[in-house]
């Protein structure tokens, strides 16, 4: 099967500081992938790169067979690729349905030209409104994200990107900074997503990581240590060794 999203030898220095060394990876469509490494293994450079947020110094990127390593952040959005923060970038005094009509119109390509609240206008509306409703988020619509607790928050951002109507669903660590009662919602949500969506998590909760992903990739000093399922991964004694310690193997 072609990858979705695949990258080839892919590298990337900071002059002499080599921070991804030929990085081959690739997505199915539909696949649940976790990258996982220890701090500075170069996960975020790797997600940077895969956005357009920086160029690689070599190497290519390709999504659906087209060579898009050249391409700029939005055009990236437009042909299918999103991602959500570490940190939110969410408007915090804007309400939860506001946020996600926002997403929504710029797909449509309403956003630039839009003078009220995107949620005024009906179709933007309703489709916003599905979203929240298929992410469990109905019932705060009304509600400003800054009155959200921030496991609930991280959802209004996949709402979002789902609003971009996304081929792959990049998330930085979706369970940081949420207590841990809330962190099952998240996964809960994670579950709901539509089937077709390629989902790519950077995550450093392993419980989350092994109760989301089908494959995970584990990335050490800028390179591909090794790649499989969460029992190929929890029974690797390289990875014991340098990230997951004895609890997982």
């Amino acid at each position: 099967m072609s990858a979705l999203l695949e990258t080839r030898d892919l590298c990337k220095s900071f002059g002499a500081l080599r921070v991804a060394e030929n990085i081959s990876f690739h997505l199915e469509a539909g696949a649940r992938h976790a990258l996982i490494g220890p701090n500075g293994a170069g996960k975020t450079t790797f997600v940077n790169m895969l956005t357009g947020l920086l160029p690689p110094s070599s190497g290519l990127i390709l999504l659906g067979g087209e060579d898009i390593t050249g391409l700029a952040q939005a055009a990236r959005v437009k042909r299918g690729i999103g991602r959500t923060f570490q940190i939110n970038t969410l408007f915090r005094d804007m309400s939860v349905l506001d946020n996600v009509a926002l997403g929504v119109a710029e797909r449509r390509g309403m956003a630039a030209r839009v003078w009220h609240p995107a949620s005024r206008y009906h179709d933007v509306r309703e489709e916003a409104l599905g979203l929240l409703e298929t992410l469990g988020l109905a019932e705060d619509s009304g509600k400003r994200v800054v009155d959200l607790p921030y496991g609930k928050q991280r959802l209004v951002e996949i709402a979002i990107a789902l609003g971009l109507k996304l081929r792959v669903l990049l998330l930085d660590e979706p369970a940081a900074g949420v207590p841990a009662l809330e962190s099952g919602m998240i996964l809960q949500v994670l579950d709901r997503l539509p089937g077709e969506i390629a989902v790519l998590i950077i995550e450093h909760d392993m419980d989350v990581v092994f109760r989301f992903a089908q494959r995970i990739t584990v990335l050490v000093e800028g390179t591909v240590l090794c790649e499989g399922t969460p029992p190929e991964i929890a029974g690797d004694a390289r990875v014991q060794r340098v990230y997951l310690g004895e609890r997982y193997g």
